[in-house]
């Protein structure tokens, strides 16, 4: 019985105990609506979730996307050509006819070059360099699959450096896409795509150094892109593209003293070639204005020997029965202006005039022993390159 009233003290002690600690502490209960496991933030301050990078996305600095877009468009040229075999000078020595006879005919034998070319239409039609084909009696077109057709010259411009090839295909061929004109600025990335050297496709990649390199030497027109991008023979008609894959010139050249890239190549913007090429397409040739005059640079000593204006072009010489001799031009004479646009050196001219329709009427502004006047030529066409005699 004592052992029964321990018990029952004991357990009035505990819920004593416990009624005291509620009504002392008196703890406010959260709704049950605001709690939360511990190990949950609310869901103002959870972290954005992280966006897996597809497998076959290119890490950043890659251009693998554009050389992906534009390999497909540059094909490979392969050309040749029949030549004559040099003879051995003793062949041609009478002594030697008269003991041996005549030796016959020359031999002949076959020159072999290549160059590469860029599809600019699903239907075939492919731009290169003049050089790459000039000469060639056969010309074979490799695409980038391993395809091979042979292809026909439609036309060339050698004063721009410009060839258009068509090959005939069952197919639709991966023709490349053109970058918007006059977009490619000085420190632009961009990509040369060629086959130099004969090893294969190979892309190289480097900046726009300069814009509109002229007086280089290299054809009549030059507008040059100038790239450090790798471009080596072979290269030739190959692409320079942007780095979303888009033409923005034609390689044509480069300086060196070895052979090899020395970080200076030359390419004719896309926009430039492509003009050159629809002419060629609907033509058959390019056609481009001509009045007949040799112009020469206005240099400071002929400024103090002659007191000729610091601008313009000097006339040399009037070719005969030519736009400008029947309009009354004179050697001696200070070209200033075409139809109101100023010609500031004698390069002006040539591009002024070459843009000018044959037939149409250009008022000529000259200096003559420091007077002004002016001439009204009729535009005429300018001659093929072997007759033109250098003349604007």
């Amino acid at each position: 019985m004592q052992r029964l009233w321990l018990i029952f003290a004991q357990t009035v002690t505990i819920v004593l105990a416990v009624l005291f600690v509620i009504v002392t502490l008196k703890p406010e209960w959260l709704p049950r609506s605001q709690l939360m496991p511990a190990a949950i933030a609310p869901a103002s301050t959870l972290p954005e979730p992280v966006a897996e990078k597809p497998a076959n996305q290119p890490p950043p600095g890659s251009y693998a996307t554009a050389a992906q877009r534009a390999l497909p468009s540059v094909v490979h040229v392969f050309t040749s050509k029949e030549i004559v075999a040099p003879q051995n000078p003793l062949l041609n020595d009478p002594f030697f006819k008269h003991f041996f006879g005549n030796p016959g005919q020359p031999q002949t034998q076959r020159s072999s070059g290549l160059g590469s070319g860029v599809l600019v239409s699903p239907d075939g039609y492919i731009l290169t360099n003049n050089h790459v084909i000039e000469g060639a009696d056969a010309i074979e077109v490799a695409l980038n699959d391993g395809q091979k057709f042979t292809a026909r010259i439609v036309g060339r411009d050698p004063e721009t450096d410009i060839a258009v090839l068509r090959i005939d295909s069952q197919t639709k061929l991966p023709a490349i896409s053109f970058a918007p004109s006059n977009t490619a600025r000085v420190g632009d990335v961009v990509l040369a795509i060629g086959n130099p050297f004969g090893v294969g496709q190979t892309v190289t990649m480097g900046i726009v150094s300069a814009m509109g390199r002229t007086q280089l030497g290299i054809n009549t027109f030059e507008n040059f892109i100038q790239t450090d991008a790798a471009i080596n023979p072979g290269n030739s008609g190959g692409a320079l593209v942007d780095t979303q894959g888009r033409l923005i010139g034609i390689n044509t050249a480069i300086y060196s003293r070895s052979g090899g890239s020395l970080g200076i190549g030359f390419a004719i913007p896309a926009s430039s070639a492509q003009s050159v090429m629809e002419q060629i397409i609907k033509t058959g040739r390019v056609t481009r204005g001509w009045i007949g005059v040799q112009v020469q640079e206005i240099t400071p000593d002929l400024i103090e020997a002659f007191k000729l204006p610091a601008k313009g072009a000097l006339i040399a010489g009037i070719a005969r029965n030519s736009p400008s001799a029947r309009a009354g031009v004179l050697p001696g004479d200070v070209l200033t202006a075409i139809d109101g646009k100023p010609i500031d050196n004698a390069h002006g001219v040539l591009e002024t005039v070459a843009k000018l329709p044959p037939g149409q009427l250009a008022k000529l502004s000259l200096i003559r022993r420091g007077k002004t006047l002016e001439a009204v030529a009729q535009i005429g066409q300018r001659p093929l390159p072997s007759s033109s005699a250098g003349s604007e």
